[in-house]
Parts: structure tokens; sequence; C-alpha cells
């Protein structure tokens, strides 16, 4: 059984890619996409604040879980894949086509 800390990170990281999707929009891949890259940025940013543990979030801990470092994480891997994922408009030929 996953420990109270786990849940509360999933929530927060789910809760995180659930918003960017509801503000920024999408299909239900795109969702799954924020999902994802929430879950993941989340994950790489606490073990960031594990490694290099910045004294000065310290007291914004909860539990074991670096809060500030998986939010800020999180936050950038979402909007890297809003990015990445953005429709850009196609570029017209400079032929000319009749």
């Amino acid at each position: 059984m996953p420990g109270p800390v786990f849940v509360f990170a999933f929530v927060i990281a789910t809760l995180m890619g659930a918003i960017f999707h509801f503000i920024f929009g999408g299909d239900a891949r795109r969702l799954a996409l924020f999902l994802l890259a929430a879950w993941i940025g989340f994950a790489l940013g606490h073990a960031a604040g594990r490694t290099f543990a910045l004294p000065i979030f310290a007291p914004l801990d909860v539990g074991n879980l670096n809060t500030v470092t998986a939010i800020s994480g999180a936050l950038f891997t979402l909007i890297s894949v809003m990015i990445f994922t953005a429709d850009r408009p196609q570029a017209r030929s400079s032929r000319n086509t009749r």
C-alpha cells in the first residue's frame, strides 16, 4: 500500500496536469500527455530537491516531499510539452501553385 506522501504527490501532480489541460485545452491524448508530463516532472523535481538539498526550501517540505522543487519540475515539463505540442501554422510554399 502506498504511503501518504506518495498519494499526496500523485494527487498534486495529477491536479497540476488536469488544470494545465483545462487552461490550455486539447483532446484526450493531450490530457494524457499533460498528466504523464506532470507525474514525470514532479518526480524529477523531487529527486533534484533531494539531491541538491537546498535549505531555503526546507520549511516548505511536506514530510519527505520537496514540494517547491517538485512543483517547479512539473511546471517545467508541462510548459515544455505545451511548447513542443503546439499547433504551428503551416508555412506557405515559395513556389507558385497554379
